[in-house]
């Protein structure tokens, strides 16, 4: 499934791609993601954990940097992973792509993913809704810790949006996305302003 977004932040593009080179504080952006262990390379491993309503999955992981094109501020990055239970997959593809804005940068992002098990059960609008809201805290997270380094803070030290992936809070932004949907879907279609 193809996920695409695009946030912006109030930092220069070389602020931002700097960060963007750090995977492992890339990943502390995204709640309940951390990649602590250096395979190689651009090459790290690590975990994914989160919760939704009564289901938790875990999953233990890596992620690898494919291509970097410092010219255009390109990134594209492979994470998989295995859930700990061994009640299923993940594997991800993501392409970044950096761009100078009014604001400062905005960074477009395409996420194709790809579950199965457990994971792969919850279906295709659910999963979107909750990456939607995952992605709105990474902004939030990224955007405080390219303020810490800015005014010369350790970023570590910067609290977390959502550190604690709680299922409540996501599924019931998740059900908050999914009702705007289907709002959409069945009353602008018959609003003055469509006609």
């Amino acid at each position: 499934m193809l996920i695409t977004d695009e946030f912006e932040v109030d930092h220069p593009i070389d602020r931002v791609w700097a960060f963007f080179d750090d995977i492992p504080q890339v990943a502390k952006c995204l709640p309940g993601t951390q990649l602590n262990e250096e395979l190689g390379p651009d090459h790290y491993g690590g975990g994914v954990e989160i919760a939704l309503g009564p289901v938790k999955l875990s999953f233990d992981g890596n992620a690898k940097i494919l291509e970097r094109n410092n010219h255009d501020h390109t990134l594209k990055i492979d994470a998989e992973g295995a859930e700990k239970k061994g009640r299923g997959q993940a594997q991800m593809l993501v392409d970044a792509a950096l761009h100078e804005s009014a604001r400062g940068t905005k960074v477009d992002i395409a996420m194709d993913l790809n579950l199965s098990g457990a994971a792969a059960q919850f279906g295709r609008g659910l999963v979107g809704d909750v990456t939607a809201v995952l992605l709105k805290d990474f902004t939030a997270n990224a955007e405080a810790r390219l303020d810490a380094i800015a005014a010369g803070r350790n970023p570590d030290e910067v609290s977390s949006v959502a550190s604690q992936p709680s299922g409540f809070a996501i599924g019931l932004a998740a059900a908050k996305l999914a009702l705007m949907r289907v709002f959409r879907r069945f009353f602008l279609p018959y609003s003055p302003e469509a006609v």
